[in-house]
Parts: C-alpha cells; structure tokens; sequence
C-alpha cells in the first residue's frame, strides 16, 4: 500500500497544520530578528580606490550609529561590500552576487556612472532598491522617476551648471573660452552634455566652437589631451574636468608646468582630498564643486556627527567629503527603514523613502523625497584647493580669481 495514498486522519491533519505553523512562525522571528544586509560594489582596488575606500566607510559609520542606537526595531544593519575595480563587467557580476545569492535588501553608494550603466537594469530586474550611488548622471535622473533608483546627491547638471554661471555671468567669460576635459565613457559624457547644454542657454551656437579633449577610464594617458588644448587656435581660460583624482591631477600638474594659463574646475567625483593630496604643491587655485558641504569653515552639525562617527570605526581614511557623501546616505535609509512596516521588504524599503517628504539630517541640509522626486538633495558646494587644505569657496570671488590665474 503507498502510504502517500491514503488520507490523513483528522487528527493527523491538526498535526500537520500545527507543525507548519510552527515552522513559519520561527522563520518569520527568525526574519526580524536577524541582521538587516545590505550590498555595495565598488571600487577598492585600482585608480579610483581612494572613492571607493571612503564611501564604503562613511556608509559603514552611518550605519553603525543607527546601531548603537539600537538598530532597527533591534535588528543590527550590515554591509556587504564587493571590489569591481571601477570597471562595469565586475560591477555587474557582482550586482548578481549581492542580489540572488546574498539577498540583500537594498543597494548603497556604489560609486561611478559607467559602473552604474551596468548595475541599475539588474536592479531594475531583480525589483531590489539602488541608493545614493556616487554619481551624478542624468541616466539615473529619469522623468518620471524610475522606482528602483534613488539618488541623495544633486546631479552633474546642476554641478555644472553652478560652474558655467560663475565664469559666464560673474567671471566675464564667453562659451568660447571654456573647454572640456573628461573621461571617454558614460560618466565624460554626462559630465560634457550637461555643460554643452550650460553654454548653449548662454549663446553657444553649436559644438564646435569649444574644445573637448578625453582620457581612457582606469589610464593616466592625459599627454594627447593637454597637447590638443595647448594648440589650439583659441587656448581656453577655464577648463571643465569630469574625470577621476589621479588622471585629473597628472592633466593639471601637466598644464600648469607648460605654461598654460587657465582655472581648472572640476567635478564632485574627482574628490576633494584625494585630488589635492595628489596635486601637492600644483592644488593652488584649483575648483570643485561638492555635494555635501564643506569640512572646513562654517558647517551644519551634521558633518561634527560624521566627524565623531568615522573615528569610533577606526577608519584609515580621513574625514572627507566622498566618506560624508556615503554617511549622510546611510543616515537618510536608516530613516526610512525606521519608519518602514513590518515584515521589512525591498518594496517597503523604496515606499518609506518616498514618504519621507522634507526632512532633515539636522539644521542646514533641506532634503525631500516623494513618488515624483527620487534625489533627496540639490545642494552644490564650491570648494577651492590650496597645496595644505580644502577651503570653502564663493562664486563671488570667480572674477578676481579668474585675473589671477589667466594674467599674462
């Protein structure tokens, strides 16, 4: 006789349903009470390691404040951390390692454009939330906005545009003495439209009336590209950078010891410390714009939090403006993940987000997430290097800057 044949008794029947609730009522305790995964591809090894380093350790000293305060509903937020070497084919690899295999409940701070153009259509896929990474790239801007994706930085546009402002409505420049130095691929290349379209609103009648030069991703081979500016029929006066810390400091270095006369302004992504440390004596007079606010001078609680925080994990890396980036982003999704019901899901995840609404991570940051707004910050913060520090900047002081350096 096959026993699975035969029907159970009732009695038998009242066991069985007892012992599955049993079950599913461990896995479910088990589920709450267990720590709270979340992944991270980045890069730790290779050029831009020093960006990578830095955002996996503010991202780690933000979550481990909401720890020490008790975590989530007692549930203790841990970060899986994987090296793709800022190259997409790992990143993608690795955004299925974290996913299908790891189960984390979201994505955070992974860093870089081209590595995101390979990362968002898995998590698209696998319904799994992708925050805060370190870009600013339209791509992951979209209108509407796309579920899956939720920025905390202000966008490469908006850095820009900040910088096209100054040199044209304050500095006294035309388009035509700007030009552009960027990375060949999807981060150069957001990085140039948006300050093509910048010059274009200020009377730029098309492309060819200013200089773009590129460099390979993961090279220094910047030689070709300052040989093409330092020829050209109408040598530029300032000069746009979307690239990384070390080709960009080897271009600047490169240019001021051929003579040429012009302000260099670069990106959010190039960081700040990692540029000026490389830079040494050539950072004099050097630009960039940041997404969080400035280390030095008058600055919102928030960053002595940071301070304090980045020190009790023994991190190796200074406090820097890429590390705050990555703890200010931790500190908003432990917002939301307090605020969101249980069972905690990775769409409950990107429902609390979106109902935050305005909020703050104390006094002088407005932040606001929605349904229809997906980056929690428009601040840009222009910064200006010196061979010793990081000093805050005001586009006021463009114009004289600008007489400073272009005079003959």
């Amino acid at each position: 006789m096959n026993p699975f044949s035969s029907p159970l008794s009732p009695i038998k029947l009242c066991l069985v349903v007892l012992l599955l609730a049993v079950l599913l009522g461990r896995s479910s305790a088990a589920e709450e009470t267990s720590d709270i995964l979340l992944g991270m591809t980045t890069a730790l090894t290779g050029p831009t390691s020093e960006l990578g380093t830095a955002m996996r350790d503010g991202v780690v000293a933000g979550l481990e404040r909401i720890n020490r305060a008790g975590g989530i509903n007692g549930r203790q937020l841990k970060l899986f951390v994987l090296d793709d070497g800022y190259e997409p084919y790992r990143a993608a690899a690795n955004m299925r390692t974290l996913l299908e295999e790891k189960q984390v409940l979201a994505i955070i701070g992974n860093v870089g454009t081209p590595t995101a153009i390979a990362s968002v259509p898995i998590a698209i896929e696998q319904k799994t939330l992708f925050f805060a990474p370190f870009t600013g790239a339209g791509l992951l801007r979209r209108h509407p906005p796309e579920r899956y994706v939720i920025n905390f930085r202000a966008s490469y546009e908006q850095e820009i545009e900040a910088m096209v402002e100054a040199l044209i409505d304050q500095g006294g420049l035309a388009p035509t003495d700007i030009a552009f130095f960027t990375q060949r691929d999807g981060y150069g290349d957001a990085g140039y439209v948006s300050g093509y379209r910048a010059l274009k609103r200020r009377g730029l009648k098309n492309d060819r009336q200013i200089l773009h030069v590129r460099y390979e991703r993961n090279t220094l081979a910047v030689e070709n590209a300052l040989a093409d500016i330092l020829y050209y029929r109408h040598p530029p006066k300032a000069i746009i950078m979307v690239g990384a810390y070390a080709p960009c400091a080897k271009f600047i270095q490169l240019a001021k010891e051929s003579g040429l006369k012009a302000l260099f302004l670069n990106v959010s992504f190039v960081g700040s410390r990692p540029l000026q440390r490389k830079l040494g004596p050539y950072a004099d007079n050097v630009i960039i714009t940041q997404v969080v606010p400035p280390l030095t001078g008058s600055h919102p609680p928030v960053v002595d939090e940071f301070i304090a925080d980045l020190e009790k994990i023994r991190s190796k890396t200074d406090p820097n403006d890429v590390s705050l980036e990555g703890y200010m982003a931790a500190r908003i999704l432990g917002k939301a993940l307090q605020k969101a019901p249980s069972p905690l899901t990775r769409e409950a995840v990107i429902d609390s987000l979106e109902s935050l609404g305005s909020f703050t991570l104390g006094p002088g940051i407005p932040l606001k997430l929605s349904r229809q707004r997906h980056q929690a910050s428009d601040g840009v913060w222009p910064t200006r290097l010196t061979a010793q520090d990081v000093l805050p900047f005001s586009w006021t002081e463009i114009g004289p800057l600008l007489n400073e350096v272009t005079a003959p």
